[in-house]
């Protein structure tokens, strides 16, 4: 849509308004001076007009995007709705040394990265700390990120929208609040079995870290788009991973999800890039992915 508007704006409001000022300095005219006076009036006139509305419009697209997270979480597939979840029969292994902590708060950190999924989780009044924007007291935030993730997601923004791509965080920072409540609904919708192949249970969503976010449309089409090739790609570059890769599902405990990205720093994203071939931080780490109950 945003590109619409570039294009219509650089179509009449810029190339009309030449085309009328050249017009009136060709074409004969008794008085040329007023003639082209009045002629240069209209072009600016037009000019004005189609740069608010382009101002406007990409204001308002931007807009929507960011309040648009409360319509889902993870927009499902009718194939999704009636998944049963398979659970955990496989465990990755590994022969790395890792360092393993838990400190006051008791997190769960291994090798200064911090881990969140369905055998481990964060307290209810977890908050994350020095992000880009504050997301205390705020259930919602796209902005409440990592200061280094967020700095790097809009690098790979820069870079994306450089090739003519636009990418977008959909769903951001969630708090232990928003989490159950959207849990909760998914529940009631389609079952606790088929809710938890798709979305985490309050204190066990990588959104409550502000280390990950969902991009654009949540949607299982994403990763048909040239968006979602390319962040398939190139995420690891900017520290990013795929956290739910396609076929690893038994091991996270969720489905595949093109557009959930974990910040981990470009080094061990590197690593678990693997080439294309996506190693989740469980078999890295040697981890279980499981809820007790």
């Amino acid at each position: 849509m945003i590109n619409f508007i570039n294009i219509l704006f650089y179509s009449l409001g810029v190339i009309l308004p030449i085309l009328i000022i050249v017009v009136a300095l060709i074409k004969p005219s008794k008085n040329k001076l007023k003639n082209v006076l009045n002629k240069f009036l209209v072009a600016v006139i037009i000019f004005l007009i189609f740069y608010i509305v382009k101002v406007g419009g990409i204001n308002l697209m931007k807009k929507i995007n960011d309040n648009n997270e409360i319509k889902t979480e993870h927009l499902t597939t009718e194939t999704t709705k009636n998944t049963t979840t398979t659970k955990n029969t496989t465990k990755a292994t590994t022969t790395k040394e890792v360092t393993v902590s838990n400190n006051q708060n008791g997190l769960k950190i291994i090798d200064g990265i911090l881990i969140v999924n369905k055998t481990y989780s964060l307290s209810k009044d977890f908050i994350p700390k020095n992000t880009y924007k504050d997301a205390t007291g705020l259930k919602y935030c796209s902005e409440c990120i990592d200061k280094e993730a967020y700095e790097q997601y809009k690098l790979m923004k820069s870079d994306a929208t450089a090739l003519g791509l636009n990418i977008w965080i959909q769903s951001g920072y969630r708090s232990y609040e928003l989490q159950e409540s959207l849990y909760n609904k998914y529940v009631a919708r389609d079952g606790k079995t088929a809710a938890d192949t798709y979305s985490a249970r309050p204190g066990h969503s990588e959104h409550q870290t502000g280390l990950a976010f969902d991009l654009n449309s949540i949607t299982d089409d994403f990763q048909y788009t040239d968006e979602g090739k390319w962040v398939n790609e190139n995420a690891y570059k900017y520290g990013f991973i795929l956290r739910y890769p396609k076929g690893k599902e038994s091991i996270t405990g969720y489905k595949y999800e093109s557009w959930h990205l974990r910040y981990v720093g470009v080094e061990l994203a590197t690593k678990l890039y693997n080439n294309g071939d996506w190693i989740t931080l469980e078999e890295h780490f040697n981890l279980t992915s499981e809820y007790k109950n």
